[in-house]
């Protein structure tokens, strides 16, 4: 499986295309501002906009630690860091995006406050109780063994900590197959929704208790909507930076699939905060 994410994800000279969009951009690579970035490093349905709401109603307190798990290219943790000042440690399986999350970071300044390493949110190696939050934006998709990702999830949170998630999850409609390629997937074997339903009781079954839901449904719909359309307004041109960094050829057919699946309710959209409330 971590082939398969590498290779769906692990862009060819990643860093490396990077630092060349950025150059033709007109972007100065040693004095980066995390807006010079948005157009690849929030690529997660609601781009910045949907990080800092979730992040409020988390009301993360300055100094937290936090895991991000799955940070790919670092956008969410570089957010976290310089806005409500926390502490980050972000994971990802695609050393490329552990590489690039790692150079961006210096770039923009803020890396005093976050440090990356490539791990599997299944088996870390960090010890018992010892993050305040764990922020999961966009990452369950790839993950068949949920479970076992959030009994990991436990065992890292301290007692009362919390499990803030911004996924992507099954929808209603179960008997249209899901439009590809998406943001996580190119292929089926790669993509592992559950409803809803199944997401909270395995939570509840691993000790965490909800605090806050939310359908994000709608929002998500219009955000597609811009993203399809100005990805028809692009068609053509030289973009030096944007989705075809990370994703290639394929990040071109996203607002369509995504659009999709969102209006056939194949797909939902939903964020969450739940406590863990181990003894």
């Amino acid at each position: 499986m971590k082939n398969k994410i590498e290779s769906h994800y692990g862009s060819i000279d990643l860093l490396n295309r990077i630092k060349h969009g950025l150059k033709k951009a007109g972007k100065d690579s040693d004095a980066l501002e995390l807006k010079d970035l948005s157009v690849i490093d929030q690529l997660h349905t609601g781009g910045h906009i949907a990080t800092i709401y979730l992040a409020e109603e988390a009301k993360l307190n300055k100094g937290i630690k936090i895991l991000d798990a799955g940070c790919g290219i670092g956008g969410s943790s570089r957010l976290l860091a310089q806005k409500f000042k926390c502490t980050v440690r972000g994971i990802d399986l695609v050393k490329q995006f552990i590489d690039a999350a790692e150079f961006l970071t210096k770039s923009t300044g803020i890396s005093g406050d976050i440090h990356f390493r490539e791990m599997s949110i299944l088996e870390t190696s960090f010890a018992d109780n010892f993050f305040d939050c764990i922020w999961c934006q966009h990452t369950l998709m790839n993950i068949e063994d949920k479970e076992a990702a959030f009994l990991e999830f436990r065992r890292l949170l301290k007692p009362d900590g919390i499990l803030v998630m911004h996924e992507v999850v099954q929808g209603e409609n179960i008997h249209d197959e899901i439009h590809l390629p998406v943001p996580w997937a190119a292929d089926p074997s790669l993509s592992f929704l559950i409803p809803w339903e199944e997401t909270d009781f395995l939570l509840n079954s691993t000790s965490f208790t909800c605090k806050f839901h939310s359908d994000r449904t709608e929002q998500a719909k219009i955000w597609w909507q811009k993203v399809k359309a100005a990805t028809e307004k692009m068609e053509g041109r030289d973009r030096p930076l944007g989705p075809h960094i990370l994703f290639g050829e394929n990040g071109k057919f996203f607002g369509n699939t995504m659009t999709a699946n969102l209006d056939k309710s194949i797909i939902k959209v939903m964020m969450s905060i739940y406590c863990n409330k181990k003894t």
